[in-house]
């Protein structure tokens, strides 16, 4: 057997060595090539992490003596219902530099805001009493001051009603009768909040980005000062009372739709029952597909990322669910599962070397064979799903059976980037394939990661929540504002919306006024949406 050039250095450095030596001495050697590839791969991947794009694995959990304030649950952790509302005299007038002082007089305090009154009068028909008598008009009676706010400029309006009292004495009670005109339910009872302030408040918070503390400091330089503990007063109270019904309203149409995206994320929720405070809590998060009857975005907060929470939230759901490879999602039952293409693709990416080409990289092959994938759909995007579903049958069915040949046709080393890139399409084989049978489907999950992306962002500065109670307040209130973006709408003049109706619809809506307040509704789109 001819020697190898190695083998006859070695021998040439020690005469007499072995062949059995020679053998072992070699495979040790190789031993050791492969973990310096496997090695020089992970550094390749923590560059890319640290510099490039990052990685979906990103971990988002601090210790317990780190002490970064909760920005994104910072509504719940300051909330503190025993706190007082500010009233016309105990906030800051809008005088520049200059604070006064606390028992001045409401006319004092106020004189600088513009004020309008909105006056609820009795019906004309009404201001009769049973003799055919007109009620005699008595008094303006003062009902409440909200604070009305257009986008950093602040005014007060004063609610009154008239009350009327009849001209005659009731014979059984030998009092007179006064009636009064019916007033409109506020955002919150004993409050200076308004629809209007506790929408600005939310959209500044979870569509901007910016927290309740800079949201005082801002609201200071303007002349108001309402501390951060009412702010957050007004956005929890607020989500509890009124905005439930929209979410589960918009949950119920998901479970709906044909086809449904569904991702999760790491969230930390510091004091979680029967878990320390460093622990990972996940924010699920699920989207309809961009062929879907509606654009929905629903976040659901639970303390684990066990499948069972994927389980219950689409019980009785018997769509197609495109996910990425979580083995959690296997617990779904009469599902039809579609996997993502995209996320494939992110291992091949991350198995290439350096200067890596087709020619002498085997994970470029199968980067390429993803990308043919996606240069087709580009292709198919105006098509009907029938049309695509035949067309996929006709064009990428090839390309895959190809694909799912080569990767018969080698064996990748263990432990490598490109062994995890094989393993992953092998065990995902069944449910990357879906899409060729389903034209109304789109062959990645980045429909959820898309809807997913704000919630990361914002993770980036507030790091964690307080308490369970505060990340599922913030789900409901994410959910609505992403579902509300996917829609086209303002999320300010949504909100501002849902919160003027929904008080007015009291503590048990119908089923018709949720509908006339859906994000897709004619009236909403024709009042709400992005100008």
């Amino acid at each position: 057997m001819e020697k190898t050039t190695l083998e006859r250095e070695i021998l040439k450095k020690y005469p007499g060595t072995s062949p059995e030596v020679i053998d072992i001495f070699l495979q040790q050697l190789n031993t050791k090539d492969h973990e310096i590839e496997r090695l020089n791969q992970i550094l390749l991947n923590f560059q890319r992490n640290r510099f490039g794009q990052h990685s979906e694995k990103s971990k988002y959990v601090i210790a317990d003596n780190q002490c970064q304030p909760s920005l994104f649950n910072e509504a719940e952790q300051e909330q503190d219902e025993k706190s007082p509302e500010p009233t016309p005299e105990t906030f800051v007038t809008l005088v520049k530099g200059h604070e006064r002082k606390k028992k001045r007089t409401r006319e004092e305090i106020c004189k600088d805001l513009p004020r309008t009154e909105v006056v609820y009068d009795v019906p004309l028909e009404q201001r009769i009493d049973k003799f055919g008598r007109p009620y005699k008009f008595v008094a303006k009676k003062r009902i409440r001051t909200e604070m009305i706010i257009v986008p950093k400029s602040f005014s007060l309006v004063d609610f009154y009603t008239n009350v009327y009292v009849s001209l005659d004495v009731d014979e059984a009670t030998g009092k007179k009768h006064f009636i009064e005109a019916k007033v409109v339910p506020p955002v919150m009872k004993n409050s200076l909040a308004s629809p209007s302030s506790v929408a600005d408040v939310m959209t500044s918070k979870y569509v901007e980005g910016m927290p309740l503390y800079r949201q005082e400091q801002e609201w200071k330089r303007l002349g108001i000062n309402i501390p951060r503990n009412t702010l957050a007063n007004w956005v929890i109270t607020s989500t509890q009372n009124w905005l439930m019904p929209i979410y589960d309203a918009m949950k119920e149409s998901l479970l709906k739709e044909k086809a449904i995206h569904a991702d999760e994320t790491t969230v930390q929720v510091l004091k979680e029952p029967g878990k320390a405070a460093t622990s990972k809590s996940e924010m699920w998060v699920y989207a309809s597909a961009v062929r879907g009857t509606h654009p929905i975005r629903i976040f659901d907060y639970h303390d684990s990322r066990k499948g069972d929470c994927a389980k219950d939230f689409l019980d009785g759901y018997h769509g197609i669910l495109i996910t990425d490879g979580y083995s959690g999602y296997n617990k779904l039952e009469g599902v039809t599962r579609a996997g993502c293409w995209a996320h494939l693709r992110r291992y091949w990416h991350d198995a290439m070397p350096n200067g890596a080409t087709a020619k002498n990289s085997k994970a470029v092959v199968g980067f390429e064979y993803c990308n043919k994938l996606f240069e087709l759909e580009k292709c198919f995007v105006n098509l009907s799903n029938d049309d695509r579903r035949k067309a996929r049958k006709r064009e990428s069915k090839p390309i895959l059976d190809e694909f799912w040949l080569w990767l018969q046709s080698f064996i990748p080393d263990n432990g490598s980037k490109l062994a995890d890139a094989v393993r992953y399409s092998l065990n995902q084989k069944a449910y990357l394939e879906t899409f060729i049978d389903h034209g109304e489907i789109d062959i990645s999950n980045n429909q959820v990661e898309n809807a997913i992306r704000p919630f990361v962002i914002g993770r980036k500065g507030w790091l964690f929540s307080d308490t369970p109670n505060g990340a599922t307040a913030s789900a409901v209130v994410y959910s609505i504002v992403e579902t509300a973006k996917a829609n086209r709408l303002n999320p300010y003049s949504y909100l501002l919306r849902l919160l003027t109706e929904l008080p007015m619809l009291e503590e048990n809506p119908s089923h018709e006024d949720i509908e006339s307040l859906m994000p897709w509704n004619n009236f909403i789109q024709q009042n709400c949406a992005l100008k």
